[in-house]
């Protein structure tokens, strides 16, 4: 049987290309997305074996995506797909129980590689990023805990993406009041009281793209 996998990726003709391909290659393409949001409700209907997600999407960036899949949809497996070579994306990644880091400038071999190897329960890094990966948990011991709830992390993005606390509110299903209150914690466990702070920390954090 074909691997089922899902794409996601906020820019169409990536996501076209990687649909293409991996077709040719005998792999099932049960499902894609424009943004992280679209991306749960395709994990949920489609039960992608394999989600292949862009880091930075509009709405719902790719780490909390991944996140959010494996709670609703614990069989499928994920690969963050992104050009960060950064330390903190990789480690945040890694923190966030993601099974594979792929860069975007390997070439399609190693997509295809990285597809099997998650597929059968092995954590996939790009070769390029492994130093970074063995430097950083030799210095610091294993990633650094976020401050923020998963919540509070989606309040962030969307703020950073520009939305009014009522738009925050809609798009999350909560009240204003509620939208309100985890803005204020957020930018109080921060120590960040403007919004120009909140996008340059939601930039840092791999959330949303510079």
């Amino acid at each position: 049987m074909p691997i089922r996998v899902m794409v996601a990726d906020d820019h169409p003709v990536v996501r076209q290309g990687l649909k293409f391909l991996l077709a040719r290659e005998g792999f099932s393409v049960v499902a894609e997305a424009a943004d992280g949001r679209d991306a749960l409700r395709q994990a949920e209907l489609a039960r992608p074996e394999v989600a292949v997600l862009d880091l930075a999407m509009p709405h719902l960036n790719g780490l909390d995506a991944a996140r959010e899949i494996m709670k609703i949809s614990p069989g499928t497996r994920t690969i963050i797909l992104t050009q960060h070579t950064e330390e903190p994306y990789i480690l945040e990644a890694l923190r966030a129980g993601v099974h594979g880091y792929l860069l975007k400038s390997q070439a399609m071999p190693e997509v295809i590689q990285a597809i099997r190897d998650v597929h059968r329960g092995k954590l996939y890094l790009s070769p390029a990023i492994s130093d970074v990966v063995v430097g950083a948990y030799r210095e610091q011991g294993g990633p650094s805990r976020d401050p923020l709830t998963p919540r509070e992390r989606e309040v962030l993005q969307l703020v950073a993406e520009g939305r009014t606390t009522k738009q925050v509110a809609e798009m999350l299903g909560i009240t204003v009041k509620t939208a309100e209150s985890h803005r204020s914690r957020l930018m109080l466990k921060l120590g960040i009281h403007e919004i120009a702070g909140l996008v340059r920390y939601a930039v840092r954090r791999g959330l949303i793209q510079a």
